[in-house]
């Protein structure tokens, strides 16, 4: 790209239109080209200004970014992607929530690949011990159909319902350093998984991670990974949103400091997400090193309905189809529409909210990519627990999800998708 559609294309980001990115095209299995003058996505939110007209004027205050994927396959079946962004800046923090489950689930099935010791795979028991006084061990799992903790049955937690502890328990297994500097050596280098969630825990603790001991059916140890402490050197940042914060009982009137919370932006999100529906399509280095039977494995339970779960058992009055699906659902307890299957990983904390997510139907032939984060917190004030996600977040993503959806569905392909790999049997 030249210098001079380098600063056009600079100004269109600042300015909030819509783009297509501009990937190298000479990187094996990756189709791209660029468009700039006709975007579809712009086009489509400004046909539906009831929906779109306060999100795009208030962009910048909303931190409302969004990545939409077209997805073309040539005769021979390989993706084509188009990619459309709107306000999307690496620079711009969002707190990504439950989203980081989703790398750090991925990097628990490369890590067994890595080890290739005979019996431990994500099926083999998993014991987590303790040598804090802070930390908590795990010797049985309720939910599984045996009792015994695995890899296995953490990700379907994670997947299935964002279980935190689940996550937990992966971030000690791999510890703090392999997550990061497995990310950062495939090409995500802005990304800071440094704690655990859902548990007060300072930085030096979340350095920390248990022991970790996997055994045989027989009781024999295969593998024990000890204690770690992280020595970990992350990029310091000065990130503070918000004019206050609640601390108990008592408002701060200062902004909340979000430095040494998580990072991980949208497009390197969106960039995950493409690499584990597509592995194909994606070049070597961004790919994870998984089997096939990993990537089934992923692709089932991220698509999967609680209910369907026979273990772990999630109660359909509390988890309904559409639980966790934001994008044309929001947050409507209804039953998805026959032959839809929404393969995604929702976060929300903070007052934002962010959904990534890979929509197939199998009844009409039709697939896309739809990321997008959005912050929902008018007041400006964090952990006071009134967030706008029902007034502004889930709305957005509900229009969003059906308003890209519809315009799927009617858009022409000279050549079909085959989505026969993403059929599973859900009975278990």
């Amino acid at each position: 790209m030249n210098q001079d559609m380098k600063l056009m294309v600079s100004m269109m980001i600042i300015s909030g239109v819509f783009i297509f990115s501009n990937c190298s095209s000479s990187k094996k299995n990756v189709v791209t080209t660029m468009d700039v003058s006709k975007n579809e996505l712009s086009a489509l939110l400004q046909q539906y200004p009831l929906y779109f007209d306060s999100i795009v004027k208030r962009k910048d205050e909303l931190n409302a970014q969004v990545i939409y994927t077209r997805i073309d396959r040539k005769r021979n079946g390989k993706a084509a992607f188009t990619d459309y962004y709107f306000n999307v800046d690496d620079n711009n923090y969002f707190y990504p929530a439950s989203t980081v489950k989703f790398p750090v689930a991925i990097l628990a099935l490369q890590k067994l690949n890595e080890l290739s010791i005979p019996g431990l795979d994500k099926n083999t028991t998993m014991i987590t011990e303790t040598e804090e006084d802070w930390q908590t061990a795990v010797y049985n799992d309720p939910n599984s159909p045996d009792g015994r903790p695995t890899i296995a049955g953490y990700i379907k937690k994670i997947l299935l319902v964002s279980d935190n502890d689940a996550f937990n328990r992966l971030y000690e297994f791999l510890g703090q350093e392999y997550i990061n500097t497995s990310l950062h050596k495939m090409g995500y280098e802005g990304v800071q998984i440094i704690h655990r969630l859902d548990v007060s825990f300072n930085e030096e603790q979340n350095r920390k991670t248990n022991p970790v001991r996997f055994y045989d059916s027989s009781g024999r140890l295969i593998y024990e990974k000890p204690g770690e402490r992280s020595g970990l050197v992350y990029a310091q940042r000065n990130t503070k949103l918000g004019k206050g914060y609640m601390s108990g009982n008592k408002l701060i009137n200062e902004p909340f400091d979000f430095s040494k919370k998580n990072r991980l932006s949208l497009t390197d999100l969106h960039a995950i997400l493409r690499s584990i529906m597509f592995p194909g399509n994606v070049p070597a280095s961004k790919r994870f090193d998984l089997t096939a039977a990993d990537y089934d494995f992923l692709h089932k339970y991220m698509s999967m309905f609680p209910r369907e779960s026979k273990f772990p058992f999630y109660d359909s009055s509390e988890y309904n189809d559409t639980y966790a699906k934001h994008f044309m659902y929001g947050s409507d307890k209804v039953k998805m529409e026959p032959g839809i299957r929404i393969f995604n990983k929702t976060g929300t904390a903070y007052g934002f909210l962010i959904d990534l997510s890979y929509v197939a139907d199998f009844t009409h032939d039709i697939e896309f990519i739809l990321v997008a984060a959005i912050s929902c917190n008018s007041d400006g004030i964090y952990n006071d627990d009134k967030y706008d996600y029902d007034t502004t977040g889930y709305p957005f993503f509900k229009h969003l999800g059906r308003v890209v959806y519809d315009h799927e569905l009617k858009r022409e392909r000279k050549y079909k998708p085959d989505l026969s790999s993403l059929r599973f049997d859900y009975s278990e």
